[in-house]
């Protein structure tokens, strides 16, 4: 049995907050920047007139402004959206009173290449697109009166240098901080417990700190619990570094049912004055992963149902956005999961705030390959004289978010592959040296890699580095891998790729499951459907993977898979699969691109949740003479008896290991009816009707009350209905939007992965009946008046109000 017993960090209780601790000097540094897109000149020099560039205010990503385009260098597995160079700046003054002080700049994530400048002196270059970094900006500031300027040039020209849609900018936060000589160092606190009970928690608290030995000062920890309670402190002399045991009595225990967090202010003072104020949120728990049966957390077993995610957020690109991840992972939570992985890099801070706050176990992952290409312009070109310094940092910035529970150091990495005749050994010798690496700063948590090659002669696992064995796809084999390789905790880093088109459905047998395509380096056999759809029964995978439901069924027949994280909790822009161009998104994804769900969430919520669920799908409308599998997903019920036009066609219970219930229907326009029940009582019923001609509009916020801070959203759901209000699952009508008051148009989608109409626009059409209009605050409370129209319909107006 191998035990990860531990307390970790964090997250903050203000959602603004970018990582799971932070100085009381940390101000954010995202407003009124210049921007410009271009590639002939250098534009560092603090004398550049850029009155004539754009102003905005940070995140921001340019491709996603883009247009659809094949021929851009990033290609359709990109996202087939433009790349480029671009450069921002930012004029700034500093008071007469900062002088003495340390100030830092710190970038959150600049996709890709990033040179930073200040008042003409470059500061460095980074190529990772992803990493979290910051520079010193002291020597080379100015005081009072006169300005500074901050240039950063940000290259993603050399393309194609990823598998998916990247983004192109600074498209996560910024921070200016400003620090005493003594200080506490960049993510300079480490929280672990090495001893936790109901009755009691040890928390290990290792403080790193700036020192001025002509200082005499003190460090003063005190913990605070979720009400504000201090519940401990403790002080010592300030030292370099710092190592101190805090007791707490009866804790309360972070679980994914209930994320309970703790704070830790760190103060170093000196002469009765605060120099510097830390904070560092935490959780305690302890979990470990056994061999034989999976996964435990406080000292209970748990089957880990988490999902993979790309970094961006649909219509909104690469820009990061806490409203825009919470919502995420709220239609995941509810849908069961409670896991996510990080693919196929470091997350926005943000991320993992979320998930400590919400109760999910994150496998954080860094690399998606190492020495070997995977693209031409990759981060391959740099990994010799990058790839420890981003993994320490990596590590250091993500060490005290509780939801973290495993590092990935590799997903489908080309090492797994050596060639003995050339005597070829990188990948067992990078593989240990990447796990060293990572338990130097961390032995609490496991270390893995995604491994796509199962087999025994795989260089990575060979290498002996890694805690856990992590299989991406290969069901058929997670029964036995315990034997395959003994003694090891098994997880399933990567599962199903199954594939739909939300609302589509061919007139085949619901379980005649398909590959598409055959094979990888096949086509689609026959082309697929004219109009690149996907069947949404989850009968249709990549060759490499499988359905939904034959993942669950090996999820659950084994105690020693301790889990799965399934592509994709969202489909994502860029890799499309099966379909080559027009597609431009993927159709991996349980959940489409603008955040509608496809029908196989309700499976895993009938299975993953307790709330009753009952489903029933497909549409009703179809042919005169058309024959029709229907389907039920359901729980908390006996079977479920089914109803067309008030006749029944019986009861249907699961059977054979199923996880749904089907009919043959011979179509007849009306209304199907499924009702659930359990011991003879009606449970749920759920009906679906035969929809006439779209007649008018109605539009489902999310919220209707929004925070006025110019970032929140609301996501306005706008669905065609016939004139009986039955929704049409056909209907492609063009919505126009407009909008009045204190918001704008963020963006606009209708989840379809052959859309090529912008996202940055006042009109979309609508795809098997819906569109999403995403609406931002802009910074000024107020009301916000949405209306959306569309030629020959009834219009609907949503009231919104900015706080």
């Amino acid at each position: 049995m191998y035990k990860f017993c531990m307390l970790l960090a964090f997250c903050i209780a203000f959602a603004f907050l970018p990582s799971s601790a932070q100085h009381k000097g940390r101000k954010s540094f995202n407003a009124d920047w210049k921007f410009k897109l271009d590639s002939t000149a250098s534009f560092s020099d603090p004398a550049v007139d850029d009155a004539s560039w754009r102003t905005l205010q940070l995140p921001h990503d340019w491709s996603i402004e883009g247009s659809f385009s094949k021929d851009h260098p990033a290609g359709t597995s990109g996202g087939a959206l433009p790349g480029g160079l671009g450069w921002y700046r930012k004029t700034f003054t500093l008071p007469e009173t900062e002088q003495g002080k340390q100030v830092f700049i710190e970038f959150d994530g600049v996709y890709c290449n990033s040179e930073v400048f200040i008042n003409g002196h470059s500061l460095g270059v980074r190529p990772n697109g992803y990493i979290s970094f910051r520079y010193e900006l002291t020597p080379h500031l100015r005081y009072g009166a006169q300005p500074n300027v901050i240039a950063v040039k940000v290259d993603n020209s050399k393309q194609p240098n990823s598998r998916w849609y990247s983004g192109s900018g600074i498209y996560r936060n910024v921070w200016l901080t400003t620090l005493n000589a003594v200080h506490i160092t960049h993510w300079g606190t480490f929280i672990t417990t090495p001893k936790v009970s109901s009755a009691e928690a040890t928390v290990a608290i290792t403080t790193e700190v700036a020192a001025n030995t002509n200082v005499a000062a003190q460090l003063v920890t005190t913990i605070f619990d979720a009400s504000g309670r201090k519940v401990a402190t403790a002080t010592v002399d300030a030292q370099p570094k710092n190592e101190k045991q805090i007791k707490i009595k009866t804790p309360q225990l972070w679980s994914v049912e209930r994320p309970y967090l703790y704070k830790a202010v760190s103060q170093i003072v000196a002469a009765g004055n605060v120099l510097d104020e830390y904070e560092t949120v935490f959780g305690i728990r302890s979990f470990y992963f056994d061999a034989a049966k999976g996964f435990f957390l406080n000292g209970k077993s748990l089957k880990i149902l988490g999902v993979c995610n790309h970094h961006d957020l649909g219509a909104l690109g690469a820009v990061i956005n806490t409203r825009a991840l919470k919502r995420q992972l709220e239609l995941l939570k509810a849908m069961g999961c409670n896991g996510i992985r990080t693919s196929h890099n470091p997350p926005a801070p943000e991320l993992l705030q979320l998930a400590d706050k919400m109760g999910f176990i994150v496998m954080d992952e860094m690399f998606d390959m190492w020495a070997k290409a995977k693209n031409p312009f990759d981060y391959h070109l740099g990994w010799d004289q990058w790839h420890k310094q981003d993994l320490e940092e990596f590590i250091r910035r993500d060490r005290n978010h509780p939801s973290v529970f495993v590092w990935s150091v590799g997903n489908e990495i080309p090492e797994q592959w050596g060639d003995a005749a050339k005597g070829d050994s990188s990948g067992r010798n990078i593989s240990r040296e990447l796990a060293a690496i990572v338990r130097a700063l961390d032995t609490t948590r496991p270390v893995t890699t995604a491994n796509n090659e199962t087999g025994v002669h795989n260089h990575l696992l060979q290498s002996g580095a890694f805690d856990l064995v992590g299989y991406n796809y290969h069901h058929y084999e997670w029964g036995s891998a315990l034997q395959r390789w003994p003694g090891k905790p098994f997880i399933v880093t990567e599962s199903t790729s199954a594939l739909q088109t939300r609302g589509h459905y061919d007139l085949v047998p619901a379980d005649s499951i398909r590959r598409w395509p055959e094979a990888w380096d096949k086509p689609i056999p026959n082309g697929g459907n004219t109009d690149f759809t996907v069947s949404a029964y989850d009968h249709v995978s990549a060759p490499w993977g499988s359905t939904h439901e034959e993942s669950i069924k090996e999820l659950l027949r084994y105690p020693h898979v301790s889990g799965m994280y399934i592509w994709t909790g969202f489909d994502y822009l860029g890799e499309p699969t099966p379909y080559p161009w027009p597609a431009r998104s993927s159709y991996f994804g349980i959940i489409d691109l603008a955040g509608f769900p496809k029908d196989v969430y309700y499976l895993y919520q009938s299975i993953f949740t307790s709330k009753p669920v009952l489903h029933l799908y497909p549409h009703w409308n179809w042919q005169n003479g058309d024959t029709v599998d229907v389907v039920a997903y359901y729980n908390n019920a006996d079977a479920v008896e089914l109803f067309v036009n008030d006749r029944s066609l019986g009861a249907a219970a699961k059977q054979d290991g199923a996880l749904h219930v089907k009919w043959r229907v011979p179509y007849q326009g009306g209304t199907l009816r499924a009702v659930s029940k359990k011991g003879g009582k009606t449970v749920l019923v759920k009906e679906v009707k035969t929809a006439g001609a779209p007649a008018r509009l109605i539009a489902k916020p999310d919220r209707t009350v929004i925070k006025s801070d110019g970032t929140d959203l609301s996501f306005i759901t706008v669905e065609v209905l016939d004139a009986n209000g039955v929704p049409v699952p056909y209907a492609d009508n063009l919505v126009q939007f407009t909008v009045t008051g204190a918001g704008f148009i963020a963006a606009v989608d209708n989840g379809s992965p052959v859309s090529m109409e912008p996202f940055k626009a006042t009109q979309h059409k609508a795809a098997k009946g819906k569109v999403l209009c995403i609406i931002q605050s802009n910074g000024k409370p107020g009301n916000i008046i949405v209306t959306a129209t569309a030629a020959g319909l009834q219009g609907t107006t949503v009231q919104l109000t900015a706080k």
